[in-house]
């Protein structure tokens, strides 16, 4: 393949990139299991039967034909195909029915992992992408403060990427019960249609929205505008959220006393729980908003999109909600919440935008010179013997000289090049540890030498 035959919207992270990834895994895996999520991985395809009925990211799936099969595939319909999974949801849902009777329940599990999605590449969109997600199963019912417990995980989560350039996060929330109640009291019937078009308002805005209302739902435009004021509605706290929604309950003619309004009272309840607890525990880091849609079809209750102070142009970096009838097996459900953090679109935002990067491009602290082939083992002794103290390090690749080994090391950003006593240098009768960056060289040896704590480490710096 010739030099830079890249393919559009999969990315290859240049090493210091990849090290960025890497410790940002690490980081949401420490928190993922402090608050006691388990970790599975499923498999990368899923049947298409289970792929094309899940909303409308389906249409993007990618299809699997082994190479003889291409052209040939003799009418097979897709249903019956295989194909890349575009979330980690609907595998959730086959993997929980599939073993129900060797877990625990409620089952909370957190899943990194790379998905696909045909979707137009862009900045911080790729068709291939790495997602983080945590979610908690119930077999036969699920209590509601998983809806609070959840977004309050990954606001913590996403804290804890902050020192990695991240700025803050807030999770954003609505109900679909709400939604749904508010939008029969207008008397629309196309609620599914009504949700998708509202999830599409960051990205054409309102008056797009408004007349796909219009032209794909049945919506007048009264019914149009009542659904716009909706979306236009946050609140922080509970009784600010009740307050509102009756008044536009009230403006646009939805009675107390209707079914629908009974509905859309029960996400109003749960909207409300969550809001109210999650200011309780971490104040300002989730709020109602109920523009928030969500335009998968399995979401049936509380939907959340996360939001970067100052990033508003990189929309949501991680979204979910609940959802009742994902997973079922005959009569039993195992309804579920859940979010996904976006892990790739955040790792090319801090990359590009903040200028986070590795502070070096070697793990190892140590390159151990090498004073000629034949005394190759005795340098490999000694980063073997720092190795098994806990001491990241390499060994020179050729016994060139020694201004070349050095300069070695300075290119992977390795601080320390370590000289061995047995050297063509009669002087030196100790071994010898020089720190290139600062140039100090002392007399060293494998029991007790340590490098320095400032420059010991890889790790992520930011230039914003």
């Amino acid at each position: 393949m010739s030099k830079g035959a890249s393919i559009s919207g999969f990315p290859e992270w240049l090493p210091s990139q990849r090290m960025v990834e890497q410790t940002m895994i690490d980081r949401l895996r420490l928190v993922f299991e402090l608050n006691g999520f388990i970790n599975i991985e499923t498999r990368a395809v899923e049947p298409g039967s289970s792929l094309l009925k899940k909303g409308e990211t389906s249409k993007e799936i990618y299809l699997l034909s082994r190479l003889q099969e291409v052209g040939h595939e003799d009418g097979k319909a897709v249903e019956e195909r295989l194909g890349l999974h575009f979330d980690l949801t609907v595998p959730l849902s086959r993997y929980v029915v599939e073993h129900s009777g060797e877990l625990t329940f409620p089952f909370k599990r957190y899943q990194i992992q790379k998905v696909w999605r045909g979707e137009r590449p862009q900045d911080g969109r790729f068709r291939e992408f790495v997602q983080a997600d945590i979610d908690v199963i119930g077999n036969g019912d699920l209590p509601d403060h998983y809806e609070v417990e959840l977004p309050l995980v990954m606001v913590s989560a996403l804290e804890d990427l902050r020192s990695l350039g991240l700025p803050k996060a807030t999770v954003h929330a609505n109900n679909r019960k709400l939604s749904e109640g508010f939008y029969r009291g207008l008397g629309l019937e196309d609620v599914e249609g009504v949700l998708r078009e509202i999830d599409k308002l960051d990205k054409i805005g309102p008056d797009e929205v408004s007349a796909l209302l219009i032209k794909e739902c049945g919506a007048h435009v009264e019914q149009a505008q009542a659904c716009l004021a909706l979306a236009e509605f946050t609140a922080s706290n509970g009784a600010e959220l009740r307050r509102g929604f009756d008044e536009l309950c009230a403006q646009y003619g939805i009675s107390r006393d209707s079914d629908a309004y009974v509905l859309a009272s029960e996400g109003l309840d749960t909207l409300a729980m969550i809001v109210d607890e999650a200011d309780r525990i971490r104040p300002g880091s989730v709020i109602a908003d109920l523009k928030i849609a969500r335009g998968l079809d399995y979401y049936t209750g509380s939907v959340y999109e996360t939001f970067l102070d100052g990033a508003e142009t990189l929309g949501s970096i991680c979204s979910g909600g609940r959802y009742d009838n994902l997973a079922s097996q005959g009569s039993r459900t195992y309804p579920g919440v859940g979010l996904s953090i976006g892990l790739s679109r955040l790792l090319s935002y801090v990359i590009h935008q903040k200028g986070s990067q590795a502070s070096r491009v070697s793990p190892a602290a140590v390159l151990v010179a090498v004073w000629d082939e034949q005394t190759r083992s005795d340098s490999n002794h000694i980063a073997d013997a720092l190795r098994k103290r806990g001491i990241a390090a390499d060994v020179a690749p050729t016994a060139a000289k020694i201004g070349k080994q050095i300069k070695y090391a300075d290119h992977l950003g390795i601080p320390y090049v370590w000289f061995p006593r047995e050297s063509e240098v009669a002087s030196q009768e100790k071994d010898q540890v020089k720190n290139i960056i600062t140039g100090e060289q002392v007399d060293a040896d494998l029991v007790s030498w340590m490098p320095d704590s400032v420059y010991a480490k890889q790790q992520v710096v930011s230039k914003a």
